[in-house]
C-alpha cells in the first residue's frame, strides 16, 4: 500500500527507547519477530450488519478501534457467501454452485466494508477481512459437516468442481479486498480436524482449494490462517500454507503455544480461551492466561488473542479488563 509507514522516510523508530508504536508498526514488527513496545492484542465476536458493507465497517470501527483500541481490525464474515445454507440434499444440488459476478452484492458490499473502514481508520490500523475456506463453505451449504466428504467419495468430480468454483470466487474477491485497502485476510480453515475426516481426505478436498483461494492474498503482509476446531486438529498439515500468522484454539484444542513454537517459525496468535476468563472473568484469570502465553512464547512472534470468536453476548466488562491488562504485561528478561 502507498501508505506503508515503512516506506516513509519520516518513520524512524528508536526500538531501544520504544517510542509508542502505532498498531500497524507493532503488528508488523511482531510478525517479523522483532521487539515491540507491548504485546499486540486482538479479540472479536460477530455483528449483524444485515448485508450492508457500511454497517459492517461502522460496527468494526466501533468495536475494534473506538471502544477497545485493538491492534488489528478484523472484519467479520457477517456478509455471507450467497448460497443457501442447509440446502444441499442430493448430489445434483452441488451443480447449482456457480461463479459469482464481481458486480454482485456479495462482492461489492464486502469491498465497501474494507474501503469505508480504511477511510475511517486511516493507515495506522491493520485491517483483515475474514473468509471461510472453500470446504467450510460447502459444509455450510450442506448443513452436515460430513456430507461433503461422503459425496466426494461417491461422486468426486462433482464435489471437486463445486470446491474449485467456490475457491475461484474467493480468490477473486480476496484480491479485490486487498486492492480496496485490507492488509490481509483471516482465513478460517474448517474441516481440518480428524474428528471430521482423515488427513488424506483433507489433502484431497481441503488443501488444494485452500491454496487456490489464498492466491488472492499473495501480495498481502498480514495473512492469518485460523485452524478451526475444538479437538484433533490437523495442525501439522497446514504449517506450510503461505501465511504469516497462525491462529487456533490453543487452550481448547491444542497444540499449546509452546509446542507450536517447536513446529513453526510463523507468528502465533492465541493465548486466551474463548469460552474461559476472557468471556467470563475473573480479572486474575484473564491476566494469568495472558502471562502464561507470554511465558510460552517469550513474547516474540506472538499476538495475544482469543482462540476463536467469543460468545456474542460476552459482557464487555471482561473485554475492557483484558485490554487494560495488556498494558501491564512484562516480557521475559
Amino acid at each position: 500500500m502507498d501508505n506503508d509507514p515503512f516506506l516513509d522516510d519520516s518513520f524512524d523508530l528508536d526500538i531501544m527507547g520504544f517510542d509508542e508504536l502505532t498498531p500497524w508498526e507493532r503488528v508488523n514488527l511482531a510478525v517479523s519477530g522483532e521487539e515491540v513496545d507491548r504485546l499486540p492484542v486482538c479479540f472479536w465476536h460477530h455483528f449483524k450488519p444485515e448485508g450492508s458493507g457500511r454497517k459492517l465497517a461502522e460496527a468494526t470501527y466501533a468495536f475494534f478501534i473506538h471502544e477497545f483500541d485493538l491492534d488489528i481490525a478484523k472484519i467479520m464474515p457477517d456478509i455471507p457467501y450467497p448460497f443457501p445454507h442447509n440446502s444441499i440434499s442430493s448430489i445434483d444440488d452441488w451443480r447449482l454452485i456457480e461463479p459469482i459476478d464481481e458486480s454482485s452484492r456479495y462482492f461489492q458490499q464486502r469491498i465497501e466494508a474494507v474501503r469505508l473502514l480504511r477511510e475511517m481508520a486511516g493507515p495506522s490500523i491493520p485491517i483483515v477481512m475474514t473468509y471461510f475456506s472453500p470446504l467450510a463453505e460447502l459444509m455450510y451449504f450442506a448443513g452436515n459437516k460430513r456430507l461433503v466428504a461422503e459425496h466426494a467419495q461417491q461422486h468426486p468430480a462433482i464435489i471437486h468442481q463445486a470446491l474449485h468454483t467456490v475457491a475461484m470466487n474467493l480468490k477473486r474477491q480476496i484480491d479485490m479486498v486487498i486492492d480496496a485497502g485490507a492488509d490481509g485476510i483471516f482465513f478460517a480453515a474448517q474441516g481440518c480436524t480428524r474428528s471430521l475426516m482423515t488427513e488424506d481426505v483433507y489433502r484431497e478436498i481441503g488443501r488444494p482449494y485452500d491454496l487456490i483461494a489464498l492466491e488472492g492474498a499473495a501480495d498481502a503482509w498480514l495473512n492469518i490462517l485460523h485452524v478451526h476446531g475444538d479437538k484433533d486438529l490437523m495442525f501439522d498439515a497446514v504449517l506450510d500454507y503461505p501465511v504469516s500468522v497462525l491462529s487456533w484454539s490453543d487452550r481448547l484444542a491444542g497444540p499449546s503455544l509452546r509446542e507450536a513454537r517447536t513446529k513453526t517459525s510463523k507468528c502465533l496468535m492465541g493465548g486466551w480461551h474463548e469460552f474461559g476468563p476472557l468471556s467470563n472473568g475473573p480479572e486474575a484469570a484473564i491476566l494469568k492466561e495472558a502471562e502464561d502465553a507470554v511465558a510460552q512464547t517469550n513474547g516474540r512472534k506472538f499476538i495475544l488473542a482469543n482462540g476463536c470468536s467469543v460468545p456474542d453476548d460476552t459482557d464487555h466488562e471482561w473485554l475492557h479488563m483484558a485490554r487494560d491488562l495488556v498494558e501491564t504485561i512484562q516480557f521475559p528478561s
